[in-house]
């Protein structure tokens, strides 16, 4: 265990929080939080979205141990793309479930109601401000729409009130939206603004709960985006016909990135197409790996039945997705994620005791591996 016996507990999932907002952004009281406990840049686990890195944040695993491997994934018996948001596709015990083991009492906060669906199973508290009950509103004001940097703060002043005022609730999980960081790369006004303001309500969690430690990290950064390529058409146009091509990416909040993502999963119609698929994708443009299901899964610690047959990798500059044309040049302020190139992120410990060794603390999802267990 990291933390004392009884000792509150607020995890700080900031989604999008790539190494290079925390560098340009003011955030004098994560910093602090980083000075006075244990921080490190560490790695975000591949594919670099949400879903993925949130359950391995939240289980303190692998993809290959809880089976979250994306946003989406194909299932191959009905020949259908599936959202990865229900929580029987986890197959490892989450932070939540091990306190509940424990009789600890907690609280799942977050702004997507796809991480309730996905995180909330023995959770005494469970809100998604996209989708807050008339308790919640009533209490605390109805919270800006899900693609707008005011529903973020909203998370955080009921997290600061039940700190306050629910000290039975032992463990806060917090989970924010990444739109701000799609719509403002770091340097901009706008997103200096929102992380000052997010700062601001970390302070006061701390002053709400000075006993309580405090573990935060992200799942991903962010990039601009030149390119999509459409891998299906791309191949089409190619004379070879694949099964299916999915990026990682795909999921319900289309504003954010138009479910454009820099890994893309790839099925074949039949294993004798590999070695002509692996030619023509590679051969594309802002293609920087085409790896078999077998290399994806060993590197990349993932689950290989939820995976493609092959698997993908754009350049910092190209995401995959399905569009009108096998490529689609982005706008210029696109930004998105998903691939190898937004992968540092900011870790921090604070207020926890009996640490393990700075070196085994290298990816996000070590934030909570030693949480809860004997």
């Amino acid at each position: 265990m990291i933390v004392q016996k009884g000792q509150r507990v607020v995890v700080g999932m900031y989604d999008g929080l790539g190494m290079d907002y925390y560098g340009l952004s003011e955030m004098p009281h994560f910093r602090a939080m980083a000075a006075e406990g244990f921080f490190k840049a560490v790695q975000a686990v591949m594919p670099s979205v949400t879903n993925a890195n949130n359950v391995s944040i939240c289980c303190g695993a692998w993809a290959r141990d809880h089976g979250i491997t994306g946003n989406s994934y194909l299932d191959e018996a009905t020949g259908e793309a599936e959202y990865m948001e229900n929580a029987d596709f986890i197959r490892h015990p989450t932070l939540i479930q091990r306190a509940r083991a424990r009789g600890i009492q907690t609280a799942l906060l977050t702004c997507k109601k796809k991480t309730i669906n996905l995180l909330a199973r023995e959770a005494d508290i469970a809100v998604a401000a996209e989708t807050p009950s008339e308790e919640f509103v009533a209490k605390y004001g109805k919270p800006g729409n899900i693609y707008s940097r005011e529903i973020n703060y909203w998370l955080w002043e009921v997290a600061v009130d039940l700190l306050k005022n629910r000290p039975e609730i032992g463990c806060i999980y917090v989970h924010i939206t990444d739109y701000p960081m799609h719509e403002w790369p770091p340097q901009a006004p706008e997103s200096k603004e929102h992380l000052k303001r997010l700062d601001d309500l970390l302070g006061e969690a701390r002053r709400a709960a000075p006993d309580a430690a405090f573990l935060l990290t992200a799942d991903h950064g962010m990039n601009y985006k030149k390119r999509c390529w459409d891998l299906a058409r791309a191949c089409r146009n190619r004379g070879l016909e694949l099964r299916f091509a999915l990026s990682a990416e795909r999921d319900r909040y289309v504003k954010h990135h138009r479910t454009f993502g820099g890994t893309c999963w790839v099925w074949l119609k039949s294993p004798a197409d590999q070695a002509e698929a692996v030619r023509i994708v590679s051969g594309l443009e802002g293609v920087e790996a085409v790896l078999t299901r077998t290399e994806a899964a060993e590197r990349f610690n993932l689950m290989p039945e939820r995976i493609g047959e092959l698997v993908v990798l754009g350049d910092r500059d190209t995401v995959f997705g399905e569009t009108h044309a096998e490529m689609e040049e982005l706008e210029p302020a696109y930004r998105s994620h998903g691939s190898l190139h937004e992968l540092d992120v900011p870790l921090v410990f604070w207020n926890c005791r009996d640490l393990p060794p700075a070196d085994e603390i290298r990816h996000n999802l070590d934030l909570t591996r030693f949480l809860y267990r004997d």
